[in-house]
C-alpha cells in the first residue's frame, strides 16, 4: 500500500522556478541576488536535485545496457544481488514516493519481473519523473514545508515533503553506489554521476 498523506502544519518561506531544465542556472543566477555566495531557494534546490537525479539515473541505466541479458540478472559476486534488482530498487522507491506525494490512489507495485529489462526500469523512472513535473507549480514554499503524516503497511512517519523529496534523491545515489560497484564485476566501467560533474555540463564553462 503506499502511504498516505495528512497535512499537519507548516513553517518557512521561499521562491522558485518552474523548469527542471534550468535548475543549475538557477543555482548560478541565485548567488548573485542574495547576501551569501551560491545561496538559492528550496524550491531551486529541490528542482535542480530531481533534474540531477534524472540525469544520473539515464547515465546509470546507458551503462547498464552493455550488460548481456545474463549478466543483467546474474550475482556479479556469491551473495549479491543483481544488477537488475537493484536498478529495480531505484525506480521503484522513487515511483512509490511520488506517488504518494502526488496523492495518487493507485497502490500496484509492479515486481522485480514486471520490470525484466533496463528499458522497462527507464521507462518507470521516467514515469516518476514527469509525476515530479507535474507536481512542481505546486512545490510552494508553504507546501514544502508543510509536516505530513506518512502511513503505509502499518508504519507511520511525520515529516515535511522537502525531506521526502531530497530523500528520494539521496536513495538513488546511494544504490547507483552499487551499480557501479556491481558493473565493475562484470568490466563495465560506470560513467561520472557525481552532482559536481551534473553542473559542470549544466553551466557553460569558462576556457
Amino acid at each position: 500500500m503506499p502511504m498516505k498523506l495528512t497535512a499537519a502544519r507548516h513553517y518557512g518561506s521561499g521562491r522558485g522556478k518552474r523548469s527542471s531544465r534550468r535548475a543549475a542556472a538557477a543555482y548560478r543566477d541565485r548567488s548573485t541576488k542574495q547576501s551569501g555566495p551560491g545561496e538559492i531557494t528550496m524550491q531551486d534546490d529541490v528542482v535542480a536535485l530531481f533534474a540531477y537525479d534524472r540525469w544520473a539515473n539515464r547515465k546509470v541505466l546507458d551503462a547498464c545496457r552493455k550488460l548481456t541479458a545474463e549478466q543483467y540478472v546474474a550475482e556479479p559476486a556469491p551473495g549479491w544481488s543483481s544488477v537488475r534488482s537493484t536498478v529495480y530498487h531505484i525506480a521503484l522507491v522513487t515511483e512509490i514516493h511520488l506517488r504518494t506525494l502526488a496523492g495518487d490512489p493507485d497502490d500496484s507495485i509492479p515486481t522485480e519481473a514486471d520490470l525484466a529489462t533496463v528499458d522497462d526500469a527507464g521507462r518507470l523512472l521516467e514515469r516518476a519523473y514527469r509525476r515530479f513535473e507535474e507536481l512542481q507549480p505546486t512545490l510552494t514554499p508553504e507546501r514544502l514545508n508543510t509536516v505530513v503524516t506518512l502511513r503505509r503497511r502499518g508504519r507511520t512517519a511525520t515529516l515535511p515533503p522537502w525531506a521526502m523529496l531530497r530523500h528520494i534523491v539521496n536513495h538513488s545515489t546511494y544504490h547507483r553506489g552499487q551499480v557501479a560497484a556491481k558493473l565493475k564485476r562484470f568490466g563495465v566501467e560506470q560513467p561520472l554521476t557525481d552532482f559536481f560533474f551534473w553542473v559542470i555540463e549544466e553551466i557553460p564553462q569558462e576556457k
